[in-house]
């Protein structure tokens, strides 16, 4: 397919992270007519791994740069002749941030206008380029026993995480008022699905009940998260890219409250099931470590204005959801070793560079 003939030329952003890579997949076998360019820093969460099913389509391209770097981003936008940008690329790992709040700040601050600077200047106005933001609840801070998030809701940010992200979230806000810059902003509760890093809660869990190894738990487990799907997020970013009101912002919750010592129970039954073990055996892993610093209690998303405006709605209940989350970390038992080791690192030099 000649380039000349794609509609859109879209910028993904952390394309080949957890999130991203599961967008950029759909988008590229969904719209032929869109060019999608993946750009990523490939760092030690981003596996070009997951996107070999799509890394020859006539419709992809992969880039590796660094949204940091303003002039790389501002040639990537010339030269590329960007239509759109769906921005992904953080660094989003709680546990580092509150190690290294610097690196959270450089590429999810300073990245974001980098990216929002190179838009305003190579979009003309009111031509129809859109800039999606991809952002996360915590900016809203932590809830009590009941109520929920809404898009309303005042930004309290407790962690260095969730602080950069609120900022990026005031700037794309910031340059759609100065600028009319054509923006939408998502704030989604947490992910969960195939091809996530094993830093995150439920992979890690996975992972060391495979290998009969401790189960650590933070606190007495009681911190309350709503579970997402990742395919249920990736439908919604579709919607909102679109079909949401320039300007707005909307929530993405998968209706899936529950307590962390929960889940791990949940996890460790399934796997004890699947692997043929006594139930119950893999409960006896669980180790309680001390507590974060700043762990937020609870968050929980009212979804109802996506479901409203764009006729969104989760499709994945979070029993089904990890029985199938488990199921496909049984059958990639190689991609969790990989990426445990770094041999995943390989894969962008062996498919890429030689090319």
């Amino acid at each position: 397919m000649s380039e000349q003939v794609f509609s859109k030329r879209i910028l993904i952003t952390g394309g080949a992270g957890f999130i991203g890579s599961h967008v950029v997949k759909q988008f590229v076998k969904k719209y032929p007519n869109y060019l999608i360019l993946n750009l990523d820093k490939l760092t030690y969460a981003g596996n070009l791994g997951n996107l070999h099913d799509v890394e020859d389509a006539e419709n992809y391209k992969f880039i590796k740069a660094d949204i940091v770097n303003s002039e790389e981003i501002n040639a990537i936008f010339q030269n590329e002749k960007i239509t759109d940008v769906i921005h992904l690329a953080a660094e989003s790992h709680v546990d580092r941030s509150i190690t290294n709040p610097t690196e959270f700040v450089m590429t999810n601050v300073l990245g974001t206008i980098n990216l929002l600077l190179a838009a305003k200047q190579f979009w003309p106005k009111n031509q129809g380029n859109r800039f999606y933001h991809v952002s996360t609840d915590e900016v809203y801070g932590s809830l009590g026993d009941t109520g929920h998030f809404v898009e309303t809701t005042a930004y309290d940010p407790r962690s260095p995480y969730s602080a950069s992200k609120a900022s990026s979230d005031h700037f794309v806000r910031a340059f759609s008022h100065t600028y009319h810059l054509e923006t939408v902003i998502s704030n989604c509760s947490n992910n969960y699905g195939p091809y996530q890093f094993p830093e995150k809660l439920i992979p890690l869990m996975i992972n060391n009940i495979i290998h009969n190894k401790a189960l650590p738990v933070y606190g007495a487990g009681l911190n309350v998260r709503d579970w997402l799907w990742v395919g249920d997020h990736v439908n919604a970013i579709d919607l909102i890219f679109h079909k949401g009101k320039n300007g707005e912002t909307y929530n993405i919750g998968g209706d899936c409250e529950m307590k962390n010592i929960d889940l791990v129970h949940l996890l460790c039954n399934i796997l004890d099931r699947k692997l043929n073990r006594e139930q119950g055996s893999s409960a006896k892993l669980i180790h309680y470590v001390t507590d974060r610093p700043g762990h937020d209690m609870r968050y929980a998303i009212d979804a109802s204005k996506i479901k409203a405006d764009l006729s969104w709605s989760p499709s994945y209940r979070v029993e089904q959801g990890m029985e199938a989350t488990v199921d496909w970390y049984l059958e990639n038992e190689n991609w969790l070793k990989n990426v445990t080791s770094g041999e995943y690192q390989s894969y962008y030099d062996k498919h890429y560079l030689q090319k």
